[in-house]
């Protein structure tokens, strides 16, 4: 979501295909034996692999609200929410494959960051400044999933800052645009 979401705002015309990480096509693995998703082939032939390394290069084709000038927090909180928050939310998502603890105890480890980003929140509209920045779009999506593991619970959770902002990118024209749905592409 976070590198369709920037190269949407940057105005760079992609073709999307949706695959099917069950059955991975074949011309997705020969440009990248990887074999994760997203995957950016650029005309060059040049591949980028990872969905923050994509933001990135969109954000350095175009910027014109300077999403890219983040701070060393935005880095710092992309970093963390690419790291320790991510492992719990899996963990979280998937708590029945990691049985050493409860999905109770995991969300409890996300929260941590969760009320890093209320803290921050508390302050400004988004987490850097009064605009959104690329560390908002790097991890919105990382928090929407962590909020619909279990939405009973998050609605019923003490971040009204975060939950607005969270709203607010959900209902942004700019998400909305790149959630339509694509058929499943075969080679």
């Amino acid at each position: 979501m976070r590198a369709r979401m920037a190269l949407k705002y940057a105005g760079i015309a992609v073709e999307i295909r949706e695959i099917s990480l069950k059955d991975k096509p074949k011309s997705m693995l020969d440009v990248s034996p990887k074999a994760t998703v997203p995957v950016l082939v650029l005309q060059d032939g040049a591949v980028i692999e990872e969905s923050l390394d994509i933001m990135r290069w969109a954000l350095q084709q175009r910027d014109s609200d300077g999403w890219l000038s983040a701070s060393e927090l935005g880095k710092e909180l992309i970093a963390e929410n690419d790291g320790s928050f991510k492992q719990a939310l899996d963990k979280y998502k998937y708590a029945i494959r990691f049985p050493e603890q409860s999905a109770e105890t995991y969300r409890t480890q996300g929260e941590v960051f969760l009320q890093k980003l209320e803290s921050h929140l508390n302050q400004t509209p988004y987490l850097l400044k009064d605009q959104i920045s690329q560390a908002d779009i790097a991890i919105f999506p990382f928090v929407r999933q962590f909020s619909g593991v279990d939405a009973a619970w998050f609605e019923t959770a003490t971040y009204p800052k975060l939950k607005a902002w969270l709203k607010g990118l959900v209902e942004s024209e700019l998400f909305i645009s790149i959630m339509e749905k694509q058929p499943t592409y075969l080679d």
